[in-house]
């Protein structure tokens, strides 16, 4: 099995279809009002929440159920039927023709995708362990990437041809990611255990400590993810509040440079870990999440706005992978799909949550507020790794 040669594949495949998959969706709200008509105010925030939160939730809970399925035919075919599923999905999107139409497309968009935790756990049970965390970080760098520069490239082209056209070519991205995954991507054959076929839990359970390890992990994960997602939302209405005008350019500089750090980061943190270890690496990461956001909420001017994304950036493209690799050391190879999918499901829970406690304090005590208690939960995660996770055996 040339490890090598599928994660270059893997990693061509997953930057395509990030890429595909956030072309359009950052641009919700205009499409809905554009396109479908939706009223501004009231309707027009209620169905961009709803249309926005409806591919969280049942990416949520399908993400266990595709999991369990990989580790029992497969984590190739899993990986293939989500890219199959998003590109479907998102293509569609360009027939709607109102917004109930849409969140149903979100809602099966969500259930039938999930490319992320397929490539990650296909990875991380193809490479040899030597090799797993900075093979996952690798993984994880075309995710950043394809989420940095997506956005970019979508709205340019939304401008220029229309949302809808976007969202096609959003689906098209989807499909030319297969190709890579069929040509090129090899999985070694599933292991069937004689007699009668372990649970994953009795997996787990065979090794002690392992079940309360990934529940640390797993719940990292989704505490990242609450962190980050919040924070998207609130650094643009922080830029709101000191810039009268060009906020849409100076928020996409913040985010491609945040996405660009973040993708360095998770290829380059492997360094780090092999003299600090992956627990001390991914609590410190986290402390300095907390103060890279912290610093979106006293920061006076634009440019520090920026400058503190790009950081924050850097920070969480460290926890991310450093967190996704401790998980795919400790988890046994029967259980890799089954346990990745517990962790999308936290993942996904984590962006459909993490905009409704940033939008709920804003709402309340205001953004600097809402930022400083973002701040806060990234303090709770760094002390969560430090006292929780234990360090992977190498």
């Amino acid at each position: 099995m040339n490890w090598r040669r599928n994660l270059a594949a893997l990693w061509f495949a997953e930057f395509t279809a990030i890429f595909g998959s956030s072309f359009a969706f950052p641009f919700l709200s205009i499409f809905l009002s554009k396109d479908l008509g939706v009223h501004a105010g009231r309707d027009l925030d209620l169905w961009t929440a709803a249309s926005a939160s409806a591919s969280g939730f049942a990416l949520a809970v399908a993400s266990p159920v595709w999991g369990v399925l990989g580790d029992r035919f497969g984590r190739k075919p899993m990986l293939l039927r989500s890219m199959v599923g998003g590109a479907i999905t998102v293509g569609l999107i360009f027939f709607v023709q109102n917004p109930t139409e849409l969140i149903v497309l979100r809602f099966l968009q969500g259930a039938t995708s999930g490319t992320v935790a397929a490539a990650t756990a296909l990875v991380a049970a193809e490479t040899p362990r030597s090799r797993v965390g900075w093979a996952l970080g690798v993984v994880t760098s075309a995710v950043a990437l394809g989420g940095a520069i997506g956005p970019v490239v979508g709205g340019l082209a939304g401008d220029l041809f229309g949302l809808r056209l976007v969202f096609l070519g959003g689906g098209v991205a989807l499909f030319l990611a297969i190709i890579p995954v069929v040509l090129i991507v090899r999985e070694s054959p599933l292991v069937r255990a004689s007699g009668a076929r372990l649970s994953t839990l009795a997996v787990i359970n065979q090794r002690p400590g392992l079940d309360r390890a990934l529940a640390v992990l797993i719940g990292s994960q989704g505490l990242i993810s609450t962190v980050n997602a919040a924070t998207q939302q609130l650094v643009v209405l922080r830029l709101l509040e000191l810039l009268s005008t060009g906020v849409s350019a100076v928020s996409g500089l913040g985010f491609g440079l945040s996405g660009l750090a973040s993708s360095a980061a998770a290829i380059g943190y492997t360094r780090v870990t092999a003299r600090l270890g992956y627990v001390r690496t991914a609590a410190v990461a986290a402390g300095l999440v907390a103060v890279a956001v912290a610093a979106l909420g006293v920061a006076p001017w634009a440019a520090m706005i920026v400058i503190a994304m790009a950081l924050n950036g850097l920070f969480s493209g460290v926890v991310l992978p450093a967190t996704a690799s401790m998980i795919g050391l400790e988890t046994p190879s029967a259980a890799q799909s089954t346990v990745f999918g517990l962790n999308a499901s936290s993942v996904a829970l984590g962006f459909a949550l993490g905009p409704v406690i940033g939008g709920g304090v804003a709402a309340t005590s205001g953004v600097q507020a809402s930022l400083f208690v973002v701040a806060g939960l990234a303090v709770v995660l760094a002390i969560l790794i430090a006292r929780g996770a234990r360090e992977p055996a190498r």
